[in-house]
């Protein structure tokens, strides 16, 4: 028969659901959050003033449900969460501040083809140090070390 492992939880009291509010407050505090959005046609990027100061600008067609939106879809994005997400609600797209801060701009199918993607780009620096390395005999071959670490 197997045991119960469930474990009963007290009443939540008054004081403690005012002390998780405070919590939330201090961790608000303390965490960049989005104050304004908007969408900056002339340059096709989502601008993202934060309560630092700083502000995030990124180019639409980074930010995965944005690509083929309208202008006035665009425009129509919204604070929410009390800052920490930037929604547009038309489009089912919304993207917390913390991950776009880190550079997420959609799922993991969505990152991995912007980094298939960026492979591929094609730059006037990039073929120079391609024809630099085939002069040289291409790539290197790979490696692989033999023997032990030896320790002391």
């Amino acid at each position: 028969m197997p045991m119960n492992t469930t474990k009963r939880r007290r009443p939540l009291s008054d004081a403690d659901i005012e002390a998780a509010y405070r919590r939330q407050d201090e961790r608000l505090a303390r965490e960049p959050l989005a104050t304004k959005v908007r969408y900056v046609p002339s340059r096709d990027l989502v601008l993202i003033e934060m309560n630092n100061g700083a502000s995030l600008t990124i180019p639409r067609r980074l930010l995965q449900g944005l690509n083929d939106a309208a202008p006035a879809e665009l425009r129509h994005a919204w604070i929410a969460e009390q800052g920490t997400v930037v929604s547009w609600p038309d489009l089912d797209a919304d993207f917390t501040i913390m991950s776009l801060l880190h550079g997420v701009y959609g799922g993991k199918r969505w990152m991995s083809e912007l980094a298939r993607r960026g492979g591929e780009a094609k730059s006037k620096a990039k073929a120079r140090a391609a024809r630099i390395n085939g002069a040289k005999g291409g790539r290197p071959q790979k490696t692989v070390a033999h023997g032990r670490n030896r320790r002391g």
